[in-house]
């Protein structure tokens, strides 16, 4: 289930001039990011979900490493805003990401979700009354407002630590298609995109002299992934993909830094997942019901078990031949219900 965020988070050498800022909790909107530096240049894979965040980052790399107080280029692995919202603190380097990724990016600007949460505060704070309100539109066919809110209170939990007002979006300046490597003066730093899969343009990075592989949110380590855009397929071939070079050194896109181990478990977390939601699919058991029932067999000691009902729905619409993405509100209903209902079921 969703937990409590921390603040946790530490500037890690990974290998020889590539650093990590891990966040290990591997919660909500707590992301790992990446430095790689030669010769007195750096490259920053990723920024955080919001300033305030971000700054700590660079501040912590910047009094570590004499190299990234000028960080000349900065790659996005995805869209999500914990990947990309702090862009604006390093907005004269060259900032690179898949065309796919760039487009998606713009869909979603920090102002919205600004906005979003502070309507999710107010609905949380009508307790009880507000999750039967949402019941109630959700019967009299207003279903992204009845998700809504009953998710109000998960939203709060999930997001209400960080500050996105007065973030301004930043978009890539550079974008690529497929593979892109780039140079950091004489280290080569090469970009593939794999996507889509959890979003529309996902992206790994790796250092092959040092064999060290960004993830992005390909790998989540010891918490449940997202299957935002799908396919599940794809997400298999992209775990075949990394183990395929063979590294060393693995920084997921949430959760601790791990090494081929994790992208494993990442690749049989789905081969499992698909053979137990396809049982309840053709049982004709509903993919809500089918992630309640999974649920206890997929805690693990994984955190966010709940993101089990955006996966399964995933799964079920690529049985029903009719694969897409997730309706960002129903899923955070279906995510909220699936909650309560384990909470419940801990407390009974």
């Amino acid at each position: 289930m969703s937990r409590v965020q921390t603040v946790d988070a530490t500037l890690r050498e990974i290998a020889d001039g590539i650093f990590a800022w891990e966040q290990p909790d591997g919660g909500w909107g707590l992301s790992n990011s990446g430095l790689v530096t030669h010769a007195g240049a750096s490259l920053l894979v990723d920024t955080l979900f919001d300033k305030r965040s971000t700054e700590r980052m660079l501040a912590e790399m910047r009094r570590k490493v004499a190299a990234a107080r000028d960080v000349g280029c900065v790659i996005n692995t995805h869209a999500n805003g914990d990947h990309c919202w702090g862009n604006e603190l390093v907005e004269g380097a060259r900032i690179v990401a898949s065309s796919a990724c760039a487009a998606e990016m713009a869909e979603l600007p920090p102002a919205k979700m600004a906005a979003l949460m502070a309507l999710s505060r107010g609905v949380a704070g009508l307790g009880a009354l507000g999750r039967g309100m949402g019941r109630t539109f959700s019967k009299i066919g207003l279903s992204k407002a009845g998700s809504f809110f009953e998710a109000a209170w998960y939203l709060v939990e999930a997001f209400g630590s960080f500050d996105f007002r007065g973030t301004r979006l930043v978009l890539p300046n550079e974008t690529f298609d497929g593979e892109l490597s780039l140079d950091v003066k004489g280290r080569r730093v090469e970009l593939f995109e794999v996507g889509p899969m959890h979003t529309k343009g996902d992206t790994i990075a790796w250092v092959p002299d040092a064999r060290v592989v960004f993830t992005g949110d390909v790998v989540f380590n010891q918490t449940h992934p997202l299957v935002w855009a799908g396919p599940v397929g794809s997400w298999l071939r992209a775990c075949e993909r990394i183990l395929a070079l063979d590294p060393v050194v693995v920084v997921p896109g949430h959760g601790p830094i791990t090494d081929a181990r994790g992208v494993r478990e990442m690749a049989d977390y789905f081969a499992r997942l698909t053979q137990e939601a396809r049982r309840g699919y053709d049982a004709g058991v509903g993919a809500q019901e089918a992630a309640r029932q999974i649920a206890p067999d997929f805690a693990d000691g994984w955190a966010g078990v709940e993101r089990l009902a955006v996966n399964v729905a995933a799964l079920y619409r690529e049985f029903s031949g009719s694969p897409g993405e997730a309706d960002v509100f129903t899923a955070f209903g279906n995510m909220a219900r699936l909650a309560a209902s384990l909470r419940r079921g801990a407390q009974a």
